[in-house]
């Protein structure tokens, strides 16, 4: 019995070549999504108003998957919080990245981001999981040189005015984004274990929805309700909401056949899709230096997430 079952499971599963190709098609799409968002901030798309449109396009897509697998609103006692916290760490997640896709080039925006797996090791450390390991520090240390020559901080602190006044808080912005994902993903293991997946995003993306809402209509961010100004803006911002909604989608329903556990790493091909994405729409480039440093954070990212621990 136990032998047909995991046969079964195994039978499952894709083919490696199909898991990857589909993988990196997937990641290509959410690196369409960011160059698309930095396309419509640039026609004077609001900020909240491009996380609203995708937000709402995605939970319409979960609302039918939630019907059409028939599941039960089944909620563990005492979970509510933490959910409502997850999802309010998502949302913050989504307008702290936007806010550096709006400031910086879309690949040092996501660089930055994918800084989280050390923000995570370093905050499940901090409330009492294990420490990292010495290769773990190691690897750490690397991207963080890495990161340190991408975004040309000598450069930087030579003459800060060169790179722009936005430079710096769409650093900040970046790292915020990573910040507030790996609170999310903590959250989610250590508290949400026992909510059904397609539940679980549902009501995440339910609660982004509703706090870009609140925040809209308080005006919280200036501007951040402003619709685009041109058909480029318009033609961005349906790109960046169906981009966003077809990557999460396929990669939600395909994920039980992907083996994310031995294939996750071929997400890191974000960044090189946007790099080239970057340059082909918005002309966007890194200099030889900022590529190398590109190059020394996603060989860390790969090695770190490969890690057994």
């Amino acid at each position: 019995m136990t032998t047909d079952t995991a046969t079964l499971g195994a039978a499952a599963l894709l083919p490696r070549h199909l898991a990857v190709l589909l993988l990196a098609s997937v990641a290509t799409l959410f690196a369409g999504n960011h160059v698309a968002a930095r396309l419509a901030f640039d026609e004077g798309t609001g900020l909240l108003l491009a996380v609203l449109v995708r937000s709402t396009v995605a939970l319409s897509v979960l609302a039918v998957l939630f019907l059409l697998q028939r599941k039960r609103f089944a909620f563990p006692g005492g979970a509510g919080r933490w959910q409502l916290l997850a999802g309010l760490m998502v949302a913050i997640q989504s307008l702290c990245l936007y806010s550096a896709v709006a400031r910086i080039p879309v690949v040092v925006a996501l660089l930055l981001m994918n800084t989280f797996p050390i923000q995570l090791a370093l905050l499940t450390w901090a409330l009492g999981g294990p420490r990292p390991t010495l290769r773990a520090a190691l690897i750490m240390a690397a991207i963080l040189v890495g990161l340190v020559v991408v975004l040309d901080v000598p450069a930087w602190l030579a003459s800060p005015e060169a790179l722009g006044p936005d430079w710096l808080p769409g650093v900040a912005f970046g790292l915020g984004a990573a910040a507030a994902f790996s609170c999310a993903l903590w959250i989610t293991e250590h508290h949400l274990g026992e909510v059904g997946s397609t539940l679980r995003s549902l009501l995440t993306m339910l609660t982004v929805f509703v706090v870009m809402i609140v925040a809209g209509t308080l005006q919280l961010v200036p501007g951040g309700m402003a619709l685009p100004d041109s058909s480029t803006g318009w033609g961005a911002l349906v790109a960046l909401a169906l981009l966003y909604s077809v990557a999460f989608s396929v990669l939600f329903i395909s994920v039980p056949r992907l083996e994310m556990a031995r294939n996750a790493p071929v997400m890191n091909v974000e960044p090189v899709a946007s790099l080239l994405l970057g340059y082909l729409v918005l002309g966007q480039m890194l200099s030889a230096t900022q590529l190398v440093g590109g190059a020394i954070v996603l060989g860390g990212i790969v090695v770190l997430s490969l890690s057994p621990r």
